[in-house]
């Protein structure tokens, strides 16, 4: 992002009476809504909510910001060092200014949402488009709407593709998001059982997912799993051309002769069986991430071969089956960014059929957001898990103990491990002390059980 002052307070209709007008003319270089993240020229946004942003502003002011947009309930105590935006509520002009400057900007917009899948289909669409054109994608987890106006703010000036997740939690999220970025291309995953807490049904949080489609152009493509019925009942009522992906003979796009290996998976696409594609991860279910890629550069007319050569080789956000090497040398899947009932799963039955000389070992941490559902949910993986294939498990959180009730017929106490969710340190030495050269362990969580950690530790 580059503004100047004055055009960052025309765009949001700040009051500027506070300061010397001079300053309007000055170039902003970026946003930040972290004061210990701050970096010279760029603008502070105060955010209210557990803490509150204005409280920061000495430190925003020492790291190097330029300006500061600031809250109207807040002026009786502006800054007098740099320039205040006076506004009534710093987040709403915040998601406006970044609705300005996609507006300037106007590149493509790609919108992802879905219950599994969709920073790895984020990653995979930002590689397959980036071959041909400048692209700008999603980082981390900025999915929300706070993320969404900051992932747009970061666009560079030449960008023609803006690939965006979007996450949700409640309903009327993807709404406003998908408002806000106006997709040329909305694309849905899958639909699990994520936060099925907050909406009861999956068929709840399908409607919830549609709202995706809320905010596309009337010009769009809407891209999604064709296998899922719920998605077809839907899919019927949104007017654009419509793309479906899966495994089934009736979508647009589906594999053929998937082979699931311990770091690669291959397969061929119906539309170029003569192609070999491949992704640089294990798990048949990311053949389906890739299809809705590759579904999403069909569209902008990437040939085939193109996509293949990029998939083989994408950049794939941290901590989605990502294979590590510990310091003992052993090896570790970490895919603790989140988890659900579906992702567990399939990471499991994957897992089981990996090389190793050693012993599979598999930390499992609580998913969040089941609901009453939970504890069923959590004893639901007991079909995962065979001691033949994966001989060791820990489990962590309140919810695994309804897991650990239905191993301990299977498993032998010492094979079998269950922590509280504060006895993490406790896991994390006992899972080092277990460790050997020759071992594989998988660790998978929902981000609240904070498995980053073990898996730092078990890299250092």
């Amino acid at each position: 992002m580059k503004m100047t002052i004055g055009e960052v307070a025309q765009a949001i209709n700040a009051n500027t009476e506070n300061f010397d007008k001079a300053k309007l003319d000055e170039s902003l270089t970026g946003v930040c809504f972290d004061s210990r993240k701050i970096k010279a020229g760029q603008l502070f946004i105060p955010l209210v909510a557990e803490h509150d942003g204005h409280d920061y502003i000495d430190n925003a002011i020492v790291g190097g910001a330029s300006a500061t947009l600031w809250g109207a309930d807040h002026v009786d105590r502006l800054p007098l060092k740099i320039p205040a935006l006076v506004v009534d509520d710093p987040l709403a002009a915040f998601q406006s200014l970044s609705k300005y400057y996609l507006d300037k900007i106007n590149p493509r917009v790609i919108a992802v949402t879905g219950s599994n899948g969709k920073t790895t289909t984020k990653d995979m669409i930002a590689a397959i488009l980036s071959s041909t054109f400048n692209v700008t994608k999603t980082q981390d987890n900025f999915n929300n709407e706070i993320g969404l106006p900051y992932t747009i703010l970061q666009m560079e000036s030449n960008t023609e593709f803006l690939v965006a997740e979007m996450g949700m939690d409640r309903p009327g999220q993807l709404d406003f998001l998908s408002k806000l970025a106006q997709p040329d291309v909305a694309v849905i995953t899958m639909i699990g059982e994520a936060h099925i807490e907050f909406f009861g049904t999956r068929d709840k949080i399908a409607d919830a997912k549609m709202e995706i489609t809320h905010g596309l152009k009337a010009d769009g493509f809407f891209v999604y799993d064709g296998d899922e019925p719920l998605l077809r009942a839907r899919a019927q009522q949104v007017d654009v051309v419509k793309s479906t992906f899966g495994r089934e003979a009736v979508d647009d796009i589906f594999a053929t002769d998937s082979k699931d290996g311990q770091y690669q998976t291959d397969f061929h696409v119906n539309l170029w069986p003569e192609i070999d594609f491949a992704i640089p991860m294990m798990g048949d279910y990311n053949v389906n991430n890739a299809l809705a890629a590759i579904s999403v550069g069909r569209i902008f007319r990437i040939p085939p071969e193109i996509m293949a050569q990029k998939l083989t080789k994408f950049d794939l956000t941290k901590n989605r089956t990502q294979w590590l090497v510990g310091a003992k040398g052993e090896r570790i899947l970490s895919d603790v960014y989140n988890s659900n009932p579906t992702a567990a799963k399939e990471v499991l039955n994957a897992y089981q059929n990996t090389s190793v000389n050693g012993r599979r070992i598999a930390v499992l941490g609580d998913m969040l957001e089941l609901g009453t559902q939970s504890k069923a949910m959590h004893a639901s993986l007991v079909e995962a898990l065979d001691p033949a294939f994966i001989p060791v498990v820990y489990l962590i959180g309140s919810d695994m103990a309804a897991l650990y009730e239905k191993l301990k017929p299977v498993y032998a106490p010492e094979n079998l491990h269950y922590y509280q969710a504060d006895q993490l340190e406790q896991l994390t030495t006992d899972l080092q002390a277990e460790l050997s050269a020759n071992d594989e362990v998988l660790l998978k969580a929902s981000h609240g059980l904070h498995l980053e950690n073990v898996v730092a530790k078990l890299v250092k």
